[in-house]
């Protein structure tokens, strides 16, 4: 297990620390996933802006949670890589402590 993990499970126990994490995780997710996809395609955060017609410091702002984005500029980023946008309603684990 890396240092990181540990510090972040034993931080999980801490549960104001555990319920901050828990609600920023749709958005960390959103975030990874986007970073995934453009990497994947081997774009860099440029040729991403310009296929989707938004400037480089949008895709910048976005991939580093400096800007919420609305499901409609997702699913732009998501056409402009040919992929389909996806997003899921799942049930709460019982116990909300994050693993890594």
């Amino acid at each position: 297990m890396s240092d990181l993990s540990a510090f972040l499970n034993e931080q999980m126990n801490n549960p104001e620390f555990a319920q901050e994490y828990n609600a920023v995780q749709p958005e960390m997710d959103a975030i990874r996933s986007m970073i995934k996809a453009r990497k994947s395609q081997n774009l860099t955060q440029k040729q991403l802006a310009e296929l989707v017609g938004i400037d480089q410091g949008d895709i910048s702002k976005l991939e580093n949670g400096l800007r919420n984005p609305t499901i409609q500029l997702l699913k732009r980023i998501a056409d402009s890589m040919n992929m389909t946008l996806k997003i899921e309603f799942i049930p709460k684990q019982q116990n909300n402590k994050k693993k890594i």
